[in-house]
């Protein structure tokens, strides 16, 4: 069988960092028994400054033949971020019914937490992302006036939190995990995530082999840094898992080896591979960008594919670069470049 996967690098470093990743896919297809073919798309900031949009209007149907998209970051400071998010990432994941969002949380031998324990720090936050309060639905009045206003409608619905509970649960028994915790605000926000608990809680009375507990989200935020190691799955809305991982991936490294998964788990659309980080302009043609997010995001998008085995030599490949020290980016205390760190993990992986 062949794959086809869709390559976006988008803005910034995301263009940098996705060179390695290319480099890294290349070197994958050559060595092992996977067929691999891809296209690059130039969708990204310079290209709405020329065309006056993210994308070409039959953008998400040129997807739908992909088997997975392998995204960069998307950012740039003379195009609005709500146009470059809303007119490209947003509509993927929308449209693609991308409505897990999975982001591990995972302390790789040779990082050393900025909690500087002793305890091995290893748990997923599994997000919905496909409405809740990243909806858009809302609107804005008297602008410029005294009286102006704005109103922004989270939307959360029966089948969305079902089924991205009923996710959470295989995740965590495929996984032999036992505990799935759930990220709530419901005694300050009485309506739609009171409406979250009881449908969370519904799904989770009939998976009574997986412990359940529950957490108002700032006390969670503060248990991860002073318990991390109590977690195994996080199961959160839209808002409140997109802060959550970002201080998941600050207590085990940070956001230069963060990466992301936006999952159609039926298969029935492709699904997105992204590092957490953004475009960042302040370094981006510096070439000095961590490509490790970008990378292990490929291994995420090869174990989605079924390959496994190819997940876990790229983050085994990750791992002994990190404890070797010697060719890491300056995030890490080191002093390579982009390309150093890519040419790197290619060598360690098939020498």
């Amino acid at each position: 069988m062949t794959y086809k996967i869709a390559i976006i690098p988008g803005d910034g470093i995301g263009k940098e960092v996705m060179t390695q990743a290319v480099k890294m896919l290349d070197a994958i297809t050559a060595h092992e028994s996977i067929d691999i073919v891809y296209d690059q798309f130039d969708w990204s900031s310079e290209y709405y400054l020329e065309h006056n949009r993210m994308m070409p209007e039959d953008g998400l149907e040129q997807l739908k033949g992909y088997d997975a998209i392998l995204f960069g970051a998307i950012g740039d400071a003379r195009v609005p971020d709500h146009v470059s998010v809303w007119e490209l990432i947003m509509p993927i994941r929308k449209s693609f019914q991308q409505y897990v969002n999975f982001r591990p949380a995972k302390l790789l031998n040779g990082i050393e937490s900025k909690l500087r324990g002793d305890k091995p720090i290893d748990f997923v936050i599994l997000r919905e992302n496909a409405e809740g309060e990243y909806s858009n639905v809302g609107g804005s009045l008297f602008e410029g006036e005294n009286r102006e206003m704005a109103i922004q409608n989270t939307v959360m619905t029966k089948q969305g939190i079902e089924q991205i509970t009923e996710f959470a649960c295989r995740y965590a028994r495929d996984n032999n995990l036992k505990k799935i915790t759930n990220a709530t605000k419901s005694n300050a926000i009485i309506h739609t995530m009171r409406f979250w608990d009881k449908t969370v809680e519904n799904v989770m009375e009939q998976n009574k082999d997986i412990e359940y507990e529950k957490y108002y989200v700032d006390a969670l935020a503060a248990y991860f840094v002073q318990r991390p190691e109590d977690f195994e799955v996080v199961l959160a809305s839209n808002l409140f898992g997109d802060i959550l991982s970002d201080l998941g991936s600050a207590i085990v490294g940070g956001l230069g080896i963060a990466p992301s998964a936006n999952i159609n788990p039926a298969k029935e659309f492709p699904s997105m591979f992204e590092p957490v980080h953004g475009s960042a302009p302040d370094i981006a043609g510096q070439g000095i960008a961590n490509p490790i997010a970008q990378i292990w995001s490929l291994a995420l998008l090869f174990n989605h594919l079924g390959r496994k085995d190819i997940h876990d030599k790229i983050l085994s490949s990750i791992e002994e670069l990190l404890v070797e020290k010697s060719t890491l980016t300056t995030d890490l205390g080191g002093t390579a470049t982009t390309e150093q760190v890519g040419d790197k993990l290619v060598k360690i992986l098939y020498t």
